[in-house]
């Protein structure tokens, strides 16, 4: 039986999107997890893991605390002498790989670089830098997609190991094909945090326009909403233009009543879990070309892929799939669930971790 430890910036992302490697390393392994309190650490607890709590900071840029980080991780690791350790995030992956001194294997898990990294700035000189320190004690890293590797290997940092993840997959027993809603109207939905790199401004420019020209149209927003969206958000909404039904528990349900899900992103994803749990779905997909996201879509297949931040490409895409006969419409929602099937099921994510302990 092996210790394995667990870094991670949150409880949420370990429970619904790795809930089921976690499940398979519980069969014969101790699994500690070291992450702040959430409201899923009871649920993981359960589930048979050893709760540590720790206080990430995940959106400091304090040199201070992420010191303090990194004594905490090497004094866990000093407790606990796990076998195994994996990371999650940019501050586990590299506090936790610097915390092992090189002596334990540790299994990086790159989610999405995220802009601090993506744009050049200092944010990235600094990140890069200890990224260059964390890298050569990683025994593998593993990429959610080609762009993230490519940034890797551009900027000069040691990868021992990798390989490539169809991102955290899709528990496709959990999200099964859904009946395609009536052709009484042909209704959207946005699925995600409300801020500007998610796409929000071009989503709601095209619902003004397409709201207007297609009365028989309608405009879902879940996700929480950043404090500078909310009265625009509001005002829109008292013109009838969207609907936001805020933090929805269960998307399920909102892809019950939509035709297609639109993600106009050109946030540094990972692998657009919103995508895959549409697709999971049998929802057809609108999205850009954004690596973790054109991965997801055989453009006029099982949905359409739009430029980054092109509010006409968006609305004409939109416009194509209104026009689509309704028998179509459906077709392309069950082509993106065969297309999950075969590529991002989480079966196949689980496997290829297990393969690296």
């Amino acid at each position: 039986m092996k210790k394995i430890l667990i870094l991670a910036n949150n409880d949420v992302g370990l429970y619904k999107f790795r809930k089921e490697l976690v499940l398979e390393l519980l069969k014969d392994n101790e699994v500690y997890i070291s992450l702040p309190y959430g409201g899923f650490v009871d649920l993981l607890i359960k589930m048979g893991c050893k709760f540590i709590n720790t206080n990430i900071g995940r959106r400091s840029k304090n040199p201070f605390k992420d010191l303090f980080l990194l004594n905490t991780y090497k004094r866990i690791i000093k407790k606990i002498k796990p076998d195994v350790i994996l990371t999650y995030t940019i501050k586990p992956n590299i506090y936790g790989a610097i915390a092992s001194k090189g002596k334990i294997p540790i299994l990086a898990n790159i989610t999405g670089l995220g802009s601090a990294v993506e744009n050049p700035g200092l944010i990235q000189k600094i990140t890069l830098f200890l990224y260059k320190i964390a890298t050569p004690k990683m025994k593998v890293i593993f990429f959610q997609n080609q762009e993230n590797l490519d940034f890797f290997i551009k900027h000069n940092l040691q990868i021992n190991n990798y390989v490539l993840l169809p991102g955290s997959g899709v528990n496709l027993d959990y999200y099964k094909a859904i009946e395609y809603p009536s052709n009484l109207s042909t209704e959207f939905v946005f699925i995600s945090r409300v801020m500007k790199e998610k796409g929000i401004d071009q989503y709601l420019a095209a619902a003004k326009y397409i709201r207007n020209k297609y009365p028989n149209t309608k405009f879902h927003i879940c996700g929480f909403c950043e404090e500078e969206y909310e009265n625009k958000l509001k005002k829109l909404e008292e013109q009838d233009i969207i609907i936001y039904h805020g933090l929805v528990e269960d998307v399920r349900e909102i892809l019950k009543v939509t035709h297609c899900t639109v993600h106009p992103t050109y946030y540094p994803e990972g692998m657009s879990n919103v995508l895959l749990e549409s697709c999971g779905s049998a929802r057809p997909i609108i999205t850009t070309d954004r690596s973790g996201c054109k991965e997801i879509v055989d453009d006029g297949i099982n949905g359409y892929i739009v430029k980054q931040q092109d509010t006409n490409d968006l609305i004409n895409k939109i416009e194509i799939f209104i026009n689509l006969e309704y028998e179509k419409k459906k077709e392309l929602g069950v082509n993106a669930r065969k297309k999950v099937e075969k590529e991002f099921d989480r079966k196949i994510v689980v496997k290829k971790y297990l393969s690296q302990l």
